[in-house]
């Protein structure tokens, strides 16, 4: 499960490195993302287009837009099977983009939070999925979700699940709408080179998504 992550860099490094327009979006780095917040994603291939999404995925036939909530998360090995994400993923693929994402170690003294970064602190992009939805006075909620797999050689001391970190050179095929095939999109979504990754305990404060200042993402000796 991915349930919080951070998104700290300077919009027009993050533009440049995604190639989208940063001048057209009103961007704070946020060092605590949390479910039902709006995040920052890129959608489009030709032309990339940053903008932002509501986190959880409330499908276009849904009735109550509360099941979002539910659905900040889409499993691999079922994406392609589950209505609420089949359609999504033929036609409705995203990045969303962070830093570093948040897992709790259990160990005998309770829950120790870490934050899970690439070594070089670049940022990155998770596989998402997006959809619209309409409520019957014709507001517009435009929401997305974060694919999970199995825990690399990394997380897997901390957690048995991580969110679908994209290669660069998939990017293009995660946004490209003209392929379709689940058989194609499904061998992307594979757990990312835990060689390149690192991982460090943080405060408590990540606990609380009230709390979203520098001193959440602190490295604690």
């Amino acid at each position: 499960m991915c349930g919080r992550y951070s998104l700290v860099a300077d919009i027009r490094d993050l533009a440049e490195r995604f190639d989208f327009d940063g001048d057209r979006v009103e961007f704070e780095s946020t060092y605590n993302v949390a479910p039902t917040q709006q995040v920052l994603t890129v959608v489009g291939r030709k032309v990339r287009r940053g903008g932002f999404m509501r986190w959880g995925l409330i499908p276009h036939w849904a009735r109550d837009p509360g099941i979002g909530s539910r659905m900040i998360n889409a499993r691999a090995e079922t994406v392609a099977e589950k209505p609420s994400f089949r359609t999504a993923l033929r036609r409705r693929r995203c990045l969303v983009l962070a830093d570093g994402f948040y897992e709790w170690r259990r160990t005998s003294a309770g829950k120790r939070p870490m934050r899970i970064t690439m070594a070089s602190g670049e940022p990155f992009a998770f596989a998402g999925l997006w959809d619209t939805w309409r409520d019957p006075q014709d507001e517009t909620v435009t929401s997305c979700t974060i694919i999970t797999t199995e825990a690399n050689d990394l997380l897997r001391s901390i957690h048995d699940r991580m969110p679908v970190i994209l290669q660069r050179h998939q990017e293009d095929l995660w946004l490209d709408h003209d392929i379709r095939d689940s058989d194609i999109l499904r061998e992307v979504l594979t757990p990312y080179n835990s060689g390149v990754m690192e991982a460090y305990e943080v405060s408590t404060l990540v606990n609380s998504a009230a709390n979203n200042h520098p001193e959440v993402i602190a490295r604690i000796a």
